[in-house]
């Protein structure tokens, strides 16, 4: 087991890939093409890292991935993340989306309200298009107005966005009754 590194795993949607330091995961990926191409993504975002056994951290998230992916309801909010580098406003942000309960949803107006500025919307669709730790932070999650899935910067688009969400059952905002 190695204290820095990163690994890929199988999921009921794909090949995904997961990095982590001895502060917590650095970094999450959902599936590319392949395993393989999943495997590249994550050797170029994290270079100083090579492949290896998860840390025993990096295995409880990989759990509770596998879950989510499985439609079991996983908020994954035990997963500890190592946030150097990422922005104050994103950090809001991911802590925002984080809370989001699997199988409910928000939108990038919702957030930007919580932040306390309605106007923060794109800023808000910005940080979760870069986001590292999907679906750790579950950006899948977060819609456009009207219920619109939005941008989704995964393999797959929105159409990757909206499996996620049919996988856990999700509801547009304010309905109670139908399924997506």
């Amino acid at each position: 087991m190695q204290r820095a590194g990163f690994a890929i795993f199988d999921t009921a949607i794909g090949a995904c890939g997961i990095a982590w330091r001895p502060r917590g995961i650095v970094g999450a990926q959902l599936p590319e093409s392949d395993a393989q191409a999943t495997r590249e993504r994550m050797a170029r975002r994290f270079p100083h890292l090579e492949e290896g056994a998860p840390s025993a951290e990096a295995v409880q998230a990989i759990r509770g991935i596998r879950a989510l992916m499985n439609g079991e309801p996983q908020d994954l909010l035990d997963v500890v993340l190592d946030l150097d580098g990422v922005g104050e406003l994103q950090g809001r942000v991911y802590d925002i989306a984080r809370h989001i309960p699997p199988g409910r949803t928000r939108t990038y107006g919702d957030i930007a309200a919580e932040l306390g500025d309605k106007g923060l919307s794109r800023a808000v669709g910005q940080a979760l298009g870069a986001n590292p730790f999907a679906p750790i932070v579950p950006c899948h999650r977060v819609l456009a107005a009207g219920g619109k899935p939005g941008g989704f910067s995964a393999h797959g688009g929105a159409a990757s966005k909206l499996r996620m969400l049919a996988i856990e059952g999700a509801r547009p905002p304010g309905d109670e009754a139908s399924l997506f």
